[in-house]
Order: C-alpha cells, then structure tokens, then sequence
C-alpha cells in the first residue's frame, strides 16, 4: 500500500460493541478488542501480508489470533477497504466492487502470452511439477523463457528438486500468486464445473476428463521431493556463491 494511500485512510477505532468474545467477561472483551486494534496497525503498516505467525509474535501473549483476525476481518466487509486472506497471511485490499476507481492509477502490466498462460495453469494445478512434467502435460516443449517470465512476476517459484535422475527443479504457486487471483488458498481454484461455466472449457470433453486436486500445503515436501540447498541456489543463480578468504 503506498504511503499517499494510507495517508489518506482514516483509522478505524473500534468501539465498546465489538461483537467477539461475546460470551466472555468484559475484560475479555477489551482485551480482544485491544488485540484487534493491534492486529489492524501491523496489517496496516506492512507492506507485505502478514503471517499469524508474525502476528502471534508481535501481539501480547495469550492473544487468540485467528479470533482477532476473524472480528477484524467482520469489521471492514462492508468498508471500501477489505481484510482478505493470503494463504496463511493477511493483508487489506480495495474491495472488490470498487477496483475500478483505481484504474487510473493502476500500472499497465504487459499480458502473459497464451503460452505462459498454459504453464501456469499446469502449474497451479498439477505442483509441483517439472518442466518435463509439464511438456509431457502440454504436448509441446516449453520454452526456458516461458518459465523465466512467470518466475519473474513472483507467482512461480522453484520449491525443490525431483528424486529422480537428474534431479529437476520442482515448480509451484507462491502467495504473491492467491493474492493476484483473489484466492485464499489454491483449493480455491475452480473446478471442471466452474471452468465450464466461465466458457474456458468445452462442454464436449471426454467423459474420463479430470482436474487434478491441488494440494492442501503447497508449501509442504512431497516424498518425492527434496528441498532446495545453497548449493542448488547457487547452481541455479538464486545465491551468490560464498567467497573463501585465503
């Protein structure tokens, strides 16, 4: 969020009325309520969405995150700006309804080709995935610079290497990804019944025609996966190789 924007948001307080914790004692109430107004500033203030981990690190012990998180997000869903869920992560956006006032604004991204657009997809549904996975899912070679496009734009990352021969790099969604597609998860990604609706697939595919469950925690090691090591980092040009004093 840019600072002539927030400079320009009026801070909500919350008041005496806040609903959580409702069966509890007024003190329990007040510190919930305190909870909430300490919660809305860290949101407010980063940049970044903000993790109930970093949350439950910066408010006071004891604090019920995801309660707090829960009668913040109650408060602003009628407001112009909303409290949505990124993955295991929050962070305020304009509401959804009012994106076209920010249209002026807004900086023009250059389109994905239909190429990049067909990796992603593969990616987001079948990860993690290899390249080889995906040419062998698309029929056709992928190009090194289809990939290097979507890992520039935050929303692929390489997340591990294959237990295979070999050892290609796995390939999955980041949060930057569920953010830009208004997804709290990648669960939330349509499915064979919502892609037809929308007219992105034919209402003739064959009848063993499936999409695949994307998984629960992209984030967790398959077994068949091992995590990336510096050395991998620096073999693939994501770490600069340490240098040894003589």
């Amino acid at each position: 969020m840019s600072e002539s924007v927030k400079a320009s948001v009026i801070p909500f307080v919350i008041g005496d009325d806040a609903e959580a914790g409702e069966n509890g004692n007024p003190a329990a109430r007040l510190h919930l309520a305190e909870a909430v107004r300490m919660a809305e500033a860290i949101v407010f203030a980063s940049a970044e969405p903000v993790t109930e981990k970093q949350l439950s690190q910066r408010l006071p012990d004891g604090v019920d995150v995801p309660a707090a998180m829960a009668e913040l997000r109650k408060i602003y869903e009628r407001r112009g700006i909303n409290l949505v869920r990124v993955g295991d992560a929050w962070a305020f956006r304009t509401a959804g309804d009012l994106a076209f006032l920010m249209s002026r604004d807004s900086v023009q991204q250059k389109k994905l080709s239909r190429a990049a657009l067909e990796v992603l997809a593969i990616i987001a549904y079948h990860q993690p995935v290899t390249r080889a996975e995906i040419e062998e899912i698309r029929g056709v070679e992928t190009s090194k610079g289809t990939l290097d496009t979507l890992l520039e734009t935050e929303w692929v990352r390489m997340r591990g290497r294959r237990k295979t021969p070999g050892r290609p790099v796995t390939y999955g969604t980041t949060e930057k990804f569920l953010d830009h597609f208004a997804l709290e998860e990648i669960r939330d990604l349509p499915g064979i019944e919502e892609l037809k609706g929308a007219g992105l697939l034919s209402t003739r595919m064959p009848s063993n025609f499936s999409i695949p469950l994307p998984p629960a925690d992209p984030d967790e090691m398959t077994e068949d996966e091992d995590p990336l090591t510096d050395i991998d980092l620096e073999e693939l040009g994501l770490l600069t190789p340490k240098v040894t004093e003589e």
